[in-house]
């Protein structure tokens, strides 16, 4: 495992740290943030090393300036044990003048903000951090290049070699950088530890309140069950009672979904709201997703074998993979990723967004002729609909597929793309 696989993110820290004081690098457990800042950072303080944890909070209380000695930049790792660091580097900053002074990582929000009295604007950068895309994992050839696609690329060449039963097995891996360096079984327990770390450990250091680890285990089910959706706390507590012995109410629902938002382990997705020729209502809640496919199969005990035999859930887990990979391109294109629906039924799984006005228009599909076909109409009538007097074209039109061996473009203009030949 000495081998270190490079990350988009890599980029993104370096042009980050050029122009500003600090970086926040910030993600779920284990998804590589440490790893990532050690590359560049020239010290490091392991604030969660068992040997030098309780003097290094009481150093961040009392002096916090001496554990921000160091070479820069300098990592401080899991910040978050000692929130009181965040002004101090903030203070720093501000009288050394200079960029690229400190990384902070963190897998979580501080249980405590008020002893954070700054914002951190104008100091510090942020970046989020996700488990690894099938391109940085080395899954994906990466031929199709979004990136070519946005410059308005006419056609296209790629191939992917990756089956359905491949695609099963990565949806159940997940993106966690130790996992792709494992095969069979090995590779697939971790997002069960990962799972068991949430339920019994992480969720309840994030605020200081003990979660019971059995709700828990509900909301993570319910949630896994509702993948792609854009149910309320209410149908997830309604959900719940349905399918568990024990019920709960919306206000506990909502408490523990807000403490798995500050671990990380949710990531829902924003509405997209465009303008469009008609008045067409469109919906505004964002979508239920977590940050890896992994934890939503690990959640309900489902393996690769039973994702073969269950096609739908299939479909929706491929998904939360797909939505994951678009998300970590998104970020290297400067953009962002959000999720269209309106009163009519009418839906676009994926809408990259970059922050120069461009966009593309994606719909996410296991593959097959006849879903291809369905999802290049429904991408075919949104884009009609969008009133180019006020905003431009889209791009692109893109099918993404969970298998088929090469990508190319249909003559409807539609991009059919699999997620084994897509990259940056």
């Amino acid at each position: 495992m000495s081998d270190y696989k490079k990350r988009i993110a890599d980029s993104i820290l370096k042009e980050k740290l050029l122009g500003k004081g600090a970086v926040l690098i910030e993600g779920p457990k284990w998804c590589g943030k440490t790893t990532t800042a050690e590359q560049v950072s020239q010290s490091v303080l392991y604030m969660a090393d068992p040997r030098s944890l309780k003097r290094n909070i009481m150093l961040a209380d009392s002096n916090p300036e001496i554990l921000l000695e160091g070479e820069t930049p300098r990592l401080i790792d899991e910040w978050q044990l000692a929130p009181k660091l965040w002004d101090a580097a903030r203070f720093e900053v501000d009288h050394r003048k200079k960029f690229g002074q400190f990384i902070f990582t963190g897998s979580s929000t501080p249980a405590d903000l008020s002893e954070m009295t700054h914002t951190g604007t104008g100091r510090f950068s942020w970046l989020k951090m996700r488990t690894m895309s099938l391109l940085e994992s080395g899954e994906s050839t990466g031929e199709v290049s979004l990136q070519q696609l946005f410059d308005g690329i006419d056609s296209i060449q790629g191939k992917s070699s990756l089956s359905l039963g491949d695609i099963a097995y990565l949806v159940c891996r997940g993106g966690w950088p130790i996992a792709t360096y494992l095969n069979g079984k090995l590779a697939l327990n971790l997002a069960r530890d990962y799972c068991d770390s949430v339920i019994y450990s992480d969720i309840s250091r994030v605020d200081n309140v003990r979660h019971d680890p059995e709700k828990v285990k509900r909301i993570l089910r319910s949630y896994s069950r509702n993948q792609g959706s854009q149910i309320g706390e209410d149908t997830i507590a309604r959900d719940i009672g349905i399918n568990d012995v024990e019920s709960l109410n919306r206000v506990t629902v909502h408490s523990y979904i807000e403490a798995l938002k500050k671990i990380f382990v949710v990531e829902d997705l924003p509405a997209w709201n465009p303008n469009l020729r008609s008045k067409t209502a469109i919906r505004t809640s964002d979508t239920r997703f977590f940050t890896d496919s992994s934890i939503a199969a690990a959640s309900l005990g489902f393996g690769p074998g039973d994702l073969m035999n269950d096609l739908k859930t299939f479909g929706f887990m491929f998904e939360t993979m797909a939505i994951r990979d678009l998300r970590v391109y998104a970020d290297g294109l400067d953009g962002s990723v959000y999720h269209y629906r309106d009163k009519n039924g009418l839906e676009c799984d994926a809408v990259i967004h970059l922050r120069n006005g461009k966009y593309g228009l994606i719909e996410i599909k296991l593959g097959g002729d006849k879903l291809i076909e369905e999802g290049s109409k429904s991408l075919l009538k949104l884009s009609s609909m969008i009133d180019i007097d006020k905003m431009e074209s889209p791009s692109f039109l893109m099918v993404l597929t969970a298998y088929g061996d090469i990508a190319y473009k249909r003559a409807d203009g539609v991009f059919v793309v699999p997620i084994g030949a897509l990259g940056l």
